[in-house]
């Protein structure tokens, strides 16, 4: 009994003197704001007077500013690489004499792209599903991606904003860096359970491109082209309007060349800045001509 107690005692002391130095080794639970610091990828496009895509212009003739300040560049690509591209079409019955032309536009534009690009798509109306097959997130194959689209239909609501949170969902799942959405549709949403704010919160999150091609009546008064133009130029892309269906074929094949005759450019912003969004502005110097440039307004810093 007395052997127990000094055993007791023994074991009670060690602990007392080790219990502090095992307690200060303890992993304490993270801050919500952590200081360690993370590539901010931009994609730009560079264009001459004409609107003619710009390439093979050196690092050295880029500066990025956040908040106004300028950001040394830590990482430079100007080759033409493969993405992560989806298509997103609106397969409402607004859509439905316009399919046809959709789908042609559609593999027009895939031919057009980097062989190596995987592709994907998602239709929509009141409700959003996959073209692809279950088994097969992405796609390089023409012959998959034209029997994907073959399976939109064109009847029902829209459910725009939903879709297109879908699409930028999938697009992370994706195994190239660059990441491009090109979106369909008249930009009226009438069957969604998220809001427009919710899908460019979404966007500014990830450095995603979202290209938008508004296809409408003019008298089609659920149409929004100002959503679609906004949800482009905040992410560093462009809005298209084309007259017809059909001129959606020609739009696709410049989307195309846009991608391929792109930069990527990224920086590693200072750690401890503040949370929420911060502006991002491109600029492009050439000594014998007169240059712009396309790239997103900014992102979101910190937790959501």
């Amino acid at each position: 009994m007395r052997q127990e107690t000094y055993r007791f005692t023994f074991i009670a002391l060690v602990w007392c003197v080790l219990a502090p130095a095992a307690a200060a080794q303890v992993p304490q639970a993270p801050a919500v704001f952590s200081s360690r610091s993370e590539l901010v990828v931009v994609h730009v496009s560079v264009l001459d007077r004409k609107s003619g895509f710009v390439s093979g212009l050196p690092q050295e003739a880029f500066t990025i500013y956040e908040n106004g300040r300028p950001q040394p560049v830590s990482f430079f690509r100007n080759e033409d690489s493969p993405v992560t591209v989806g298509l997103v079409l609106d397969c409402s019955g607004s859509m439905q004499q316009r399919r046809d032309a959709v789908i042609a536009a559609g593999l027009g534009f895939a031919k057009s792209s980097n062989p190596q690009d995987e592709m994907f798509t998602v239709n929509f109306n009141e409700h959003v599903w996959p073209g692809l097959l279950p088994h097969m997130p992405f796609t390089s194959d023409l012959d998959e991606l034209h029997r994907a689209l073959l399976r939109s239909t064109a009847r029902g609501q829209t459910a725009l904003f939903d879709a297109i949170r879908a699409g930028l969902s999938h697009l992370e799942a994706g195994h190239e860096q660059k990441k491009i959405l090109i979106v369909v549709s008249d930009g009226g949403d009438n069957a969604s359970t998220s809001r427009f704010a919710d899908v460019l919160n979404d966007a500014l999150r990830m450095d995603a491109v979202i290209y938008t091609i508004g296809i409408y009546d003019q008298d089609d008064h659920d149409a929004r082209p100002e959503l679609l133009r906004k949800l482009a130029q905040a992410t560093g892309a462009e809005a298209f309007f084309p007259r017809d269906a059909a001129q959606a074929s020609q739009i696709l094949g410049r989307i195309a060349r846009d991608i391929r005759s792109g930069y990527t450019l990224g920086y590693t912003p200072a750690p401890g800045g503040p949370a929420g969004f911060r502006t991002i502005r491109v600029e492009v110097h050439s000594p014998d001509r007169k240059l712009s440039v396309r790239a997103r307004s900014g992102y979101m810093a910190g937790q959501p």
